[in-house]
């Protein structure tokens, strides 16, 4: 007949987070493997393995998401060709759960309860308890500022040369103007004009000098 098992998950790493989960004993691990990553929100996209465990957490027989042979030769059962009461021999069994090798998310599972009975409602695995946020299965890097390419840095330097040569033209038409105005303001006449106005201002001064000369000679003459 069979019964259900309440486990209790909880990261290794992250102890206040935890998920109780039922599951028949005859359903696999491949069941149980496939609940933990969706309570904890992973994408099960990884592969993943359980150990049996003693009381002390020291690793025993493997059973990993897919059938492999170890380095000593010894062939690993799958997930989905394993039940779970072939391997619970201890009321209180404990189980090591590694998800994604390389990233080493690690978990400890313990036997909580065995209910004699299953729910008749209730869709086995499930999730009956849900402890903390778990920690997100990726870490985020910030995208790097794109590097410029030699393509870019040409055509940007090549527009701020066609900027200075625009600026260069436009101070050049500048000159050019200031020059004709100037050119245009002076006329010949004016020119002509001004130096006879000097001219005039000398004889001027010169008979206003003769006069004074002619006054003094008088004077010397009393």
């Amino acid at each position: 007949m069979p019964v259900v098992y309440r486990f209790k998950v909880t990261f290794e790493d992250y102890d206040e987070v935890s998920r109780d989960i039922e599951i028949k004993n005859l359903q696999s691990f491949e069941d149980l493997h496939n609940t933990i990553q969706s309570s904890i929100g992973f994408d099960n996209s990884k592969p993943a393995s359980f150990f049996m465990s003693t009381d002390l957490w020291i690793k025993g027989q493997e059973i990993a998401s897919e059938e492999m042979t170890s380095k000593s030769g010894e062939k690993i059962p799958a997930m989905r060709d394993c039940r779970l009461c072939d391997f619970i021999a201890d009321p209180h069994q404990k189980i090591i759960y590694i998800s994604d090798y390389d990233a080493n998310w690690s978990f400890l599972i313990e036997l909580s309860k065995i209910v004699p009975t299953a729910d008749a409602g209730r869709n086995y695995p499930v999730c009956v308890k849900s402890n903390g946020e778990a920690p997100r299965q990726y870490i985020i890097i910030p995208q790097a500022k794109t590097a410029i390419s030699p393509e870019d840095s040409l055509a940007s330097l090549l527009l701020v040369g066609s900027e200075i040569e625009e600026e260069d033209d436009e101070t050049d038409d500048l000159k050019e103007d200031l020059m004709e105005e100037s050119e245009e303001g002076v006329e010949m006449d004016e020119i002509e004009g001004m130096s006879e106005e000097g001219e005039e201002d000398d004889s001027e001064k010169e008979e206003g000098e003769d006069e004074s000369m002619s006054e003094d000679d008088q004077q010397n003459d009393y």
